[in-house]
């Protein structure tokens, strides 16, 4: 069986700003704000600022509202399989990347999309265009008073 020229995603987290992890096995829910990226490897779910990249490990799982300030690279899973896709919304000002063994089961916002092969992606996605620019939180506990 010959091979087609495969796509190469590298990240660098020094570069990126990566300063939080949720580890391996951890389990982190609320209403959490994040200043930096964060490279997620267990599990985080709730209501969720992210003032930097956010990054989906390979076995890690992330559901809730997400608001990220800058892109998402998803090699888990965002959302959960057979729920809602409204469960899981992610509003991203940057690109949302899904790699070939990433799961987006969920509601997306985001300037692009970037999908690699094999990638598997379930929900509605809308992207913004040029002058748009995604909700600020304020604006959505504005909206979410009235």
């Amino acid at each position: 069986m010959t091979t087609g020229p495969q796509d190469v995603m590298t990240l660098d987290p020094t570069t990126m700003n990566v300063v939080s992890r949720v580890a391996a096995g951890s389990h982190l829910n609320g209403r959490l704000l994040f200043d930096g990226g964060v490279l997620v490897q267990g599990q985080l779910s709730g209501h969720i600022v992210v003032r930097g990249h956010l990054v989906v490990w390979h076995d890690a799982t992330v559901r809730g509202r997400l608001s990220v300030h800058g892109d998402v690279y998803v090699f888990g899973n965002l959302g959960d399989a057979g729920a809602p896709e409204a469960a899981t919304s992610v509003e991203c000002s940057g690109m949302v990347c899904v790699a070939q063994s990433g799961r987006s089961h969920a509601a997306l916002l985001a300037r692009r999309l970037q999908l690699y092969e094999g990638a598997d992606v379930k929900g509605p996605f809308k992207t913004l265009r040029p002058g748009e620019s995604v909700p600020t939180l304020q604006d959505a506990l504005v909206a979410a008073a009235t």
